[in-house]
């Protein structure tokens, strides 16, 4: 636990100066509100960003993805002074619908579009549809507040059973057995799940469903089917909870464990060991994905029950969802830019400090093109 602490503080430590660089990137183009002068054009070379488009782009949508958006936003503001980009983390469910309604230029996602969503696009995108682009990877970590407890392992039966409330006591003997030398107080368990609807529950539940051997009794959806517990708006909602309330807990992106210093659960999945909530974890059940997209859209299938040794299971892969055709011709140039940055070598770096994991290079070449297509 000492290792794993200070591999947090580490991640904490290289994210701050992530996004205290991004800031001052920011601030620096923002001293020239003209957009002229070689401040602009040397910040956007040296981000390797191509600048195009100007006014304001607005998107919405997960809030798992919101610590990266904060970094891409801030970086690509200071690049490009013309272009603001105002991204509101109203949670996946939220941004495709207010997607559909043609308010903004792209949307979030932590869940590829249903059949019936990229049917309903097409009133939005003129001669086209909306497709998937994957852009963030990593793993939805499950955190808790167990008083004297340090380590804890769970598997995905007793998870289900606790945030379908059959499982209510931190001594509960499933608990126990996962855990024999911990010491497990007499303690009410207070489950949190999203209220809104989300894409990381969506994750969240198809693992459940996948890999509880039938504990889960309810189809995964981004809406909360469990039984009981208590509800939180957005992944720092759920996150603040578990961090200041005894006996709780929860899943959110891994960032918000990392920034709030909340302890994670390992998962046992019938691997060697128990596996860590880690970005290198998740990379590794994230390379088993296998395509499900048709044409332009490159949405995945992620494999919850994975075994493989080190291999994360719970994870998540965000889209940036968009118009192939159709788009509105006085956003579609700013969109193209931010979405190639983004999905670039420079935007994906910055991931892995953050708690993210990068796109593998293959996916990230093909949305790479897919976007340069966008019309």
């Amino acid at each position: 636990m000492k290792l794993q602490r200070k591999n947090r503080v580490r991640a904490l430590a290289v994210g701050a100066l992530a996004v205290s660089g991004a800031l001052a990137l920011s601030a620096c183009g923002s001293d020239n509100t003209s957009g002229s002068g070689g401040g602009a054009g040397s910040s956007a070379k040296a981000a390797n960003i191509k600048c195009d488009g100007k006014g304001k782009l607005l998107a919405s949508g997960s809030s798992a993805q919101k610590n990266a958006m904060d970094v891409w936003v801030q970086n690509y503001a200071g690049a490009c002074q013309g272009t603001e980009i105002n991204y509101q983390p109203t949670g996946s469910g939220a941004g495709v619908t207010t997607f559909l309604q043609g308010q903004t230029a792209f949307a979030g996602s932590d869940s590829p579009l249903k059949p019936e969503e990229i049917t309903k696009s097409k009133a939005v995108c003129k001669g086209g549809q909306a497709i998937d682009l994957p852009m963030v990877g990593g793993p939805i970590a499950v955190g808790y507040n167990v008083p004297g407890v340090d380590g804890l392992v769970l598997d995905a039966p007793t998870l289900a059973k606790i945030f379908d409330s059959q499982i209510t006591n931190w001594n509960d003997a499933a608990i126990k057995k996962l855990n024999p030398s911990a010491k497990l107080p007499d303690l009410k368990i207070q489950a949190f799940h999203r209220s809104d609807d989300s894409g990381t529950t969506d994750n969240f539940t198809k693992y459940l469903k996948a890999a509880s051997g039938g504990a889960w009794k309810h189809e995964p959806a981004k809406k909360w089917e469990g039984a009981g517990g208590q509800a939180a708006s957005g992944s720092a909602g759920v996150s603040s909870q578990v961090k200041q309330t005894s006996g709780a807990i929860s899943y959110f992106e891994l960032s918000y464990a990392a920034s709030g210093k909340i302890p994670t659960v390992k998962i046992d999945t019938g691997a060697k060991a128990p596996v860590e909530a880690t970005v290198d974890n998740a990379s590794k059940a994230i390379a088993e994905a296998q395509p499900a997209g048709q044409g332009s859209d490159l949405a995945l299938k992620l494999n919850y029950t994975t075994k493989a040794d080190g291999a994360y299971p719970i994870t998540l892969v965000t889209y940036e969802i968009a118009c192939d055709k159709g788009n509105k011709a006085e956003t579609l140039p700013a969109a193209k830019s931010f979405l190639t940055y983004i999905s670039g070598k420079d935007g994906q770096d910055a991931l892995k400090a953050l708690g993210y994991a990068p796109l593998p290079t293959e996916i990230a070449d093909k949305v790479r093109k897919t976007v340069a297509t966008l019309s």
